[in-house]
């Protein structure tokens, strides 16, 4: 039997519960209404299948979309939009990421992890990107507590 290394790479696990989904949305939408962002939140599970989205009053339009397609690029690659956008910004080779289908690299999308294992994501559009963050991750955190 083979131990986890700190290389190995998250793995998928089961889908994300609607419960587990409705703690997660409803600490990011108390972050975002603390601030009175107006934002979209979605939650896709492992498969990157949209589980919920909420849209608060006057948040755009074009952030459902935004918000599902980060919450669908953290599962698909498994770690924050962060990371990708900041590679992309890094230029040379990882222009690539320009080429790919379906890659929203801009900030604001996370995996969930839960037990070592990616069971869904979420992603946050409507503010500046680091504001999205800020709303993910206090959803994300959720499953912490």
């Amino acid at each position: 039997m083979q131990s986890k290394s700190a290389n190995d790479p998250v793995q998928y696990g089961s889908p994300i519960t609607l419960g587990l989904a409705k703690k997660v949305m409803a600490a990011a939408e108390a972050e975002a209404a603390a601030n009175n962002w107006p934002v979209v939140i979605a939650i896709v599970d492992s498969g990157g299948n949209m589980v919920m989205v909420l849209k608060l009053d006057h948040a755009q339009l074009g952030s459902i979309y935004v918000a599902e397609s980060k919450a669908k690029t953290s599962v698909n690659f498994k770690c924050a939009t962060r990371f990708l956008e900041e590679l992309l910004a890094s230029g040379g080779r990882e222009l690539c990421l320009l080429t790919m289908g379906e890659v929203l690299t801009l900030e604001g999308g996370f995996p969930l992890i839960m037990d070592g294992k990616i069971i869904g994501g979420i992603g946050v559009s409507g503010m500046m990107s680091d504001q999205d963050a800020q709303v993910a991750l206090a959803g994300s955190n959720a499953l912490a507590g």
